[in-house]
Parts: structure tokens; C-alpha cells; sequence
């Protein structure tokens, strides 16, 4: 384990380590999130054994809606909310491609995916091949962290690269709104309300 100030060199260096099969830690606007090539069964299954139990999809970050796109079926309501929200702290859960791994979902036809706000993050995840997995980097149980120093020991140990780039924005995960029916519902509140969600939605009629 290499904690790493978020330099470019060094953000390059995680992303080489990520399409190697590595599992990288780093920075997102919400909080740190916990990292591996998404389209790797291996790096997954790898990032699973450290989260620990889990019974739901993992998160997938993209670095534009065209990866996005890649991966999972957009709706049009999704690719409003997305011209809205996107880059920022909204998890929008659509339907998923075959392309994308069975251990990835856990089983589920769907996942949840976002572009992230934060500077580090978009280079990591362009750099890295366009996703990235983007589960919060705590084992199952644990608070997220919203800084490095907030990360538990064991969790270090268990990661190839840490990168370090101070307290995160918002401190909070990202609100999760299900768009796989008519109207969206809110699976995780964050900082994003249902409220706004609609309003974008009728403001796009």
C-alpha cells in the first residue's frame, strides 16, 4: 500500500495500477471511494473480499455519458437528469449491458452509475479507461471516510495505491435515484432531493 499526494504523475500511476488488476483508493466530491477496473471479474471479485459482505450492485463511476452509454441502457428522463446533475453527487440506476460482468451486479439486471465531481477522480477514471468501480472505501459496516486519515488500518493493507487529496466536498455519499420506471424514486437520500429530481424533470418538458 502507497499513500500518494494526487499529483498527475501519481494519479497516472493509479490508473496503471487499476488497468493492471490493482485496487486504487481515492478522492471523490461526496466521499473516498474504493476502486478497480469494473470490466476485470478478477479486480472485482478482488474489491469485494475487501468490502466484505455485500448483497447489491456496486457503483460504477464513468468519466463522460458515452462511457456511461457503454455499460448500461439510458433512459431519456436519465440523460436529462444527467445534462442537470452530471458531473456531481447523483447515483442514477438503469438497466445494465451484458458487456458489463456478472460479478459486478451480484446477480441484478441493473446498476447504478455517475460522472463525479471532482478534478482527481475524472483523470483517474479517463486515465484508467473510462470506469471505474465506485464503492466507498470503508468495509461493510464502516463509516465512509471523508479523508484519508478516516480510513481504517486494515483497509490500507488491502489496497495497492491511496491516493491523498484532503477532505472531500460534501462529506456525505451521493443520493442513488432508481430510473428504471415512469418516474424516479429515491433509493438513498444524499445531497440531491427527489424534489429536485422532478423539477428537472418537469423544467425539461
Amino acid at each position: 500500500m502507497k499513500v500518494l499526494k494526487a499529483t498527475k504523475t501519481n494519479i497516472t500511476t493509479a490508473a496503471e495500477t487499476v488497468k493492471k488488476g490493482g485496487l486504487v483508493i481515492y478522492p471523490t466530491e461526496t466521499v473516498y471511494g474504493l476502486g478497480c477496473d469494473p470490466l476485470n471479474p478478477d479486480a472485482v471479485q478482488q474489491l469485494l473480499t475487501v468490502k466484505g459482505e455485500r448483497n447489491k450492485p456496486l457503483p460504477i463511476l464513468a468519466s463522460s455519458i458515452g462511457e456511461v452509454d457503454k455499460i448500461a441502457f439510458i433512459s431519456s428522463k436519465g440523460k436529462r437528469l444527467a445534462t442537470r446533475f452530471w458531473p456531481g453527487p447523483l447515483t442514477m440506476v438503469f438497466p445494465r449491458k451484458p458487456v458489463l460482468p456478472d460479478v459486478v451486479t451480484l446477480g441484478w439486471d441493473t446498476v447504478g452509475l455517475r460522472i463525479p465531481c471532482n478534478d482527481v477522480a475524472l483523470d483517474l477514471i479517463r486515465l484508467a479507461g473510462g470506469l471505474l468501480v465506485g464503492s466507498s472505501a470503508n468495509r461493510s459496516g464502516e463509516t465512509p471516510p471523508r479523508a484519508v486519515q478516516e480510513l481504517s488500518r486494515e483497509l490500507k493493507n488491502m489496497v495497492d495505491i491511496i491516493l491523498d487529496c484532503g477532505a472531500t466536498a460534501h462529506g456525505m455519499p451521493s443520493t442513488v435515484a432508481d430510473l428504471t420506471s415512469e418516474n424516479p424514486k429515491i433509493l438513498r437520500k444524499g445531497p440531491i432531493s427527489l424534489q429536485e429530481l422532478l423539477d428537472a424533470l418537469a423544467f425539461g418538458n
